[in-house]
């Protein structure tokens, strides 16, 4: 069998003559990725922590399963199939998590920060609560209303 040599290097003006390259020599694709911490493709000497085998095979730990009904509750309550990132860090953060640690992350492109952990959620716009209250008035006006007409 015929070896394949390596091609020259690409020149620019050259014609594509449909030459096969043998990607054994070349350099592996994997590796181009950068080193953000986020990476999940497996090899040898890598494995599935417990908490992602445990999610991939069904069996849920309790932080899984409170956010999986939250966002499933958030689609139920506002009509939506599909929630933005805007939608899931809402729902994150309606939860209690703050930002207190220093990131595992290596983004070079956005700043890391920390919060207080008794920091507000601040995902709510200003006077959210009244919107209950004044929910809670308006079916008590109501059932004042129904028990009203029906004594007279």
């Amino acid at each position: 069998m015929p070896t394949q040599r390596p091609l020259p290097p690409a020149d620019d003006n050259a014609p594509d003559l449909g030459q096969v390259v043998d990607r054994r020599i070349g350099l592996d694709r994997r590796r181009n990725v950068s080193d953000t911490g986020l990476e999940r493709r497996r090899g040898p000497g890598r494995r599935r922590s417990d908490f992602t085998r445990a999610a991939e095979e069904g069996e849920m730990n309790r932080e899984q399963f409170l956010f999986l009904m939250a966002i499933d509750a958030f689609k139920r309550a506002n009509s939506k199939q599909y929630p933005t990132w805007s939608d899931v860090l809402e729902v994150v953060r309606l939860l209690g998590y703050r930002k207190t640690m220093p990131s595992e992350l290596n983004l070079p492109n956005a700043e890391d920060w920390r919060e207080p952990p008794n920091a507000p959620a601040n995902v709510r716009p200003d006077r959210w609560e009244e919107r209950g209250r004044r929910q809670e008035q308006l079916d008590a006006l109501d059932e004042f209303d129904e028990n009203f007409g029906k004594a007279a």
